[in-house]
């Protein structure tokens, strides 16, 4: 897959910004993934470390990939250490799911 896979044509975030977005979600995932999980083929369970700010950074990137993709649900459950995402998807995007996942993986601390 390539770099992008994720990242589907339904996308409505400018071509010239998705690398930079990409870029925010590797380093979320390389700082603070510690564990991720796929209860079930369209959902995602990632577990970020806590600290300060933390919550307030995944809150802002939730809305913003919210706004361009809006096919991802995204929940948090928001606590000291560790903080939930959960993120799922409907069965026309479990493909750009998958990606992510591989993705996250590859970077968990």
């Amino acid at each position: 897959m390539s770099e992008i896979a994720w990242v589907p044509q339904s996308c409505t975030l400018p071509t010239e910004e998705q690398p930079l977005r990409i870029a925010e979600w590797d380093a979320l995932f390389s700082e603070r993934l510690t564990s991720l999980s796929r209860p079930d083929p369209l959902r995602l369970s990632l577990d970020l470390a806590g600290g300060p700010g933390v919550e307030e950074r995944v809150r802002d990137l939730m809305e913003r990939e919210s706004g361009c993709c809006s096919f991802f649900t995204f929940i948090i459950t928001p606590g000291k250490d560790p903080i939930g995402l959960d993120i799922a998807v409907d069965a026309a995007r479990e493909a750009v799911l998958d990606a992510l996942a591989v993705r996250a993986a590859g970077m968990q601390q």
